[in-house]
């Protein structure tokens, strides 16, 4: 159900307006507030989804309403209303940020298609939140020992520049969640954070992945794509196992990171991207250079920042947060309650040689969840979480 407010200082015209909204859909609950003072103190007790405010009232116009309510709930759409006609007041209450404006006496049909799209907006906010409070919650980096902390206060300094980042670490360490968060924590947050895996990615495919193609451009480029560099623009491209990537594709990240700019394949003329570019690796890229399998130039560019992210076995103080938010996040997946795990368990786990990391406890928890006992005992783990 949609909650509206109608904030009108005449008593027939907020009749009416009440009764049209509340007829056009059953599923629409609407109160009123007989003047801008009203309509304020209703906003700060209770939520809603839409507010229709009228402009020229007593003791609080309208437009000190939308200034309030803007500080406070900005997520609100607002529709003005006004029988005065003024351009200026109407370009002023949309510059405030009101979702738009309406004279009197309203044509229906648009009142009542502005009210559905103020919904539909205000619907779509909460998704977002929602879907985005999700990922943060996928991405959080659990743990308070020194060695992450030092890891999660890097990312403090780091997120809000535009300097590039290596992550360095083994498999199973969490270097993606590094990523991510200095992502969410940047400027360009709003913008996409594209993911390419270049291991995973055939040599022969991989320039087209990164930069695009143009339709001929070989056998099989039936039309035209769209490069990850491009998909990133004003946003973040996270280059994983970079240490994999093939030099002839190395040559033309550095050309990306010296010029700004990508030429697709087959393509004559190159483009302009404002990208912020992270890596990642589980390699030794110095090794690598020296056995000229990675461009030095490349890792220079790559590593203004570098951040290395410890092994599960350099974080044992962590194991116990860890296992714990586990078997949350296994009890939620699972849709039941989350197990318990007995004191003598918890240090039989932290005390095991953690080669596979975060990635192998997280597997032997969720093995532990499905075969172990309502409170996983020590025994339990010598049984199922064998190494």
């Amino acid at each position: 159900m949609s909650k509206i407010l109608i904030i009108e200082d005449e008593p027939a015209i907020r009749r009416v307006l009440s009764k049209i909204i509340a007829e056009e859909n059953s599923s629409y609950q609407v109160v009123e507030a007989e003047d801008g003072l009203d309509g304020m103190e209703k906003i700060k007790q209770e939520d809603f989804d839409m507010i229709l405010c009228d402009i020229k009232m007593p003791k609080m116009d309208g437009v000190e309403v939308l200034e309030a309510t803007k500080k406070i709930k900005p997520e609100i759409p607002m529709i003005m209303i006004s029988g005065h006609g003024d351009l200026e007041t109407a370009v002023q209450t949309m510059r405030l940020g009101a979702f738009d404006y309406i004279s009197k006496p309203p044509d229906l049909n648009r009142l009542l298609n502005t009210v559905r799209n103020a919904l539909d907006k205000k619907q779509l906010v909460v998704e977002n939140k929602r879907l985005k409070k999700k990922i943060n919650k996928n991405y959080t980096i659990i743990g308070e020992s020194e060695a992450i902390t030092q890891v999660k206060t890097m990312i403090e300094k780091v997120a809000t520049t535009d300097a590039r980042v290596l992550i360095t670490g083994s498999n199973g360490t969490g270097k993606e969640l590094v990523a991510h968060q200095l992502h969410e924590k940047s400027s360009r947050s709003a913008g996409a954070m594209v993911e390419v895996n270049c291991a995973a990615i055939p040599s022969e495919l991989i320039e087209s992945e990164l930069f695009g193609h143009v339709k001929g451009a070989f056998t099989s480029a039936i039309k035209d794509k769209t490069g990850k560099f491009q998909l990133a623009n004003n946003g973040t491209i996270f280059l994983d196992e970079i240490g994999d990537m093939p030099l002839p594709a190395q040559a033309k990240v550095l050309r990306v990171l010296q010029e700004g700019r990508i030429t697709k394949v087959g393509a004559e003329k190159d483009e302009k991207v404002d990208v912020r570019v992270i890596a990642a690796t589980n390699k030794d890229l110095k090794t690598e250079i020296e056995e000229g399998r990675f461009r030095e130039d490349l890792y220079h560019r790559l590593a203004v920042i570098l951040i290395k992210v410890p092994a599960l076995n350099e974080r044992r103080d962590d194991i116990p947060l860890l296992i714990n938010h586990f078997l949350e996040k296994i009890g939620e997946e699972q849709g039941q309650i989350p197990k318990r795990i007995s004191s003598k368990a918890l240090k039989l786990l932290q005390a095991y040689d953690w080669t596979g990391n975060i990635r192998e406890l997280r597997n032997v928890i969720e093995r532990l969840v499905i075969l172990g006992d309502d409170e996983i005992s020590e025994d339990d783990v010598k049984l199922f979480a064998s190494k």
